[in-house]
């Protein structure tokens, strides 16, 4: 007697499935924004270039591997159904991407001119970032060695500047791409220009200390606009530093035993502030590296009592270079203890757990810190950017394949973040999570015999129908 039911029998068939999800909320978007007039007077004859972009920025939501996987992606029958295409060569994108670098400074500008018709934001503070991204492959000029925020020295790489509305906005309105050398400071006066005139006057423009200089601060205050920075302590901030706790202090934030001292000047206020938790966190550094440094100098002596090569790590490896080393510790002229107590001297300065802010507006010690800590947004926009939407590590060989390849990047950026500005369900949802959401959303292709195809889409969830439900509505400003 049959106890169990038998497994059913597959029998292919030529139905397809695919996620339909990003597709139909970036159509959307891509239509609200009114990007067609954007994109489409830079290539008129030919493929609709703007039907190629809206399958390149929704794969950028999908798989994203290459040009050359997005190629094979968009170029199955229904997917090309649903974006209007003909079948296309792998070259055709390429080119598109070269289109889009080329034009990059006008298509930038009208996508900020279609973004802020479309929404009047509650303001126009912003906050500005700046990193890198490897570059794969060494023909592009703009591929140089650099300090690379990646943890990859050894390869070439781009900087990207990045800019942001604050908090509660925080929606990308910048981005720009300088050769993979260039320092924040020098990068900053690019990434500025190209988002100032579309600041209102007295606007917050919050940065890092990587890029605080003088003529920067002068650039924003020449237009009318407020700056709150960080800055690096010198000198003069050590005899501050050193009766610090005479003067009158407020405490700003109780649980990290943060104090403050606000400082003002003729054209300028500085908020000193003293933590407990980070002078812990940077004395526990300091101990790390002082242990790390005996270990080091133990090494390099027991090589020199062996007379024996150096270990790799303190060697210089280039065959092209002829190094002769003459190397001498201060271990045979001290003690372990002796050591560590001149290490201490060395490396722990008294400025521990001190940090100061500098900004032309008169705040207090509480909004100073509240605002540049609401600056971490940025960097989970550039998070998101590199490791979500996965703009890195970019696969294209000229200048103009560069600057494109990073519009498609940001676009898709672009569209996850009007999303959370759309939504308050949406505003605390990772990109990762609000990706993985539009991919739920299928679509299956059912070809029944003798009848018209059919379409079944599958796995709605909350997210997803929030999104796709959504009535759009274009601004009248528009076009």
């Amino acid at each position: 007697m049959q106890t169990k039911l038998r497994t059913f029998n597959i029998i292919p068939n030529e139905n397809i499935c695919f996620p339909i999800g990003t597709i139909l909320a970036v159509d959307q978007l891509y239509d609200v924004l009114d990007f067609s007039t954007v994109f489409g007077k830079h290539k008129k004859n030919g493929i609709d270039i703007n039907n190629l972009l809206k399958g390149l920025v929704s794969y950028k939501l999908t798989d994203n591997f290459s040009i050359s996987k997005a190629h094979e992606w968009i170029n199955r029958y229904e997917v090309l159904d649903i974006f209007s295409l003909p079948e296309f060569s792998e070259r055709t994108l390429y080119r598109v991407l070269e289109t889009l670098g080329n034009n990059r400074e006008t298509i930038i500008s009208d996508i900020l001119d279609r973004l802020f018709a479309r929404y009047d934001f509650e303001h126009t503070n912003i906050n500005m970032d700046w990193t890198s991204i490897v570059l794969h492959g060494d023909k592009s000029p703009l591929g140089k060695y650099g300090y690379s925020r990646d943890h990859r020295p050894d390869k070439k790489q781009i900087t990207l500047g990045i800019v942001e509305l604050a908090e509660p906005v925080n929606v990308p309105i910048g981005i720009t791409v300088q050769k993979g050398n260039v320092p924040d400071q020098t990068h900053f006066e690019a990434t500025y220009l190209q988002v100032n005139s579309r600041l209102r006057e007295d606007s917050l423009v919050v940065f890092d200390k990587g890029a605080n200089s003088v003529d920067n601060i002068s650039l924003i205050r020449t237009d009318k606009m407020q700056y709150l920075t960080a800055r690096k302590l010198n000198s003069s901030d050590d005899k501050i530093i050193a009766n610090f706790w005479e003067y009158s202090l407020t405490i700003v934030d109780q649980e990290d035993g943060i104090y403050g001292l606000k400082i003002v000047k003729p054209s300028s206020v500085n908020y000193m502030y003293f933590s407990e938790k980070l002078q812990k966190e940077q004395l526990q550094s300091r101990a790390r590296k002082i242990i790390r440094q005996i270990e080091e100098a133990k090494l390099i002596q027991e090589s020199i009592d062996k007379n024996k090569k150096l270990p790799k790590k303190f060697r210089i490896n280039n065959t092209l270079v002829d190094v002769v080393y003459s190397l001498q510790t201060k271990l045979t002229e001290l003690d372990e203890q002796e050591a560590i107590k001149l290490l201490e001297e060395k490396l722990i300065t008294g400025r521990e757990g001190f940090f100061c802010l500098k900004s032309s507006k008169n705040l207090t010690l509480e909004e100073a810190l509240q605002t540049y800590r609401k600056k971490d947004s940025i960097e989970k926009i550039i998070n998101s950017l590199k490791n979500e939407i996965e703009i890195k590590p970019l696969r294209v060989w000229s200048d103009a394949s560069i600057y494109g390849a990073v519009i498609i990047g940001f676009i898709a950026q672009l569209f996850i973040s009007l999303m959370r500005y759309e939504f308050n369900e949406l505003k605390h949802k990772s990109t990762k999570f609000i990706k993985k959401s539009l991919l739920n959303l299928t679509v299956t292709v059912d070809f029944m015999k003798g009848q018209t195809k059919k379409y079944i889409y599958a796995n709605f969830d909350a997210i997803n129908t929030l999104i796709l439900r959504q009535k759009w509505v274009k601004s009248s400003n528009i076009g």
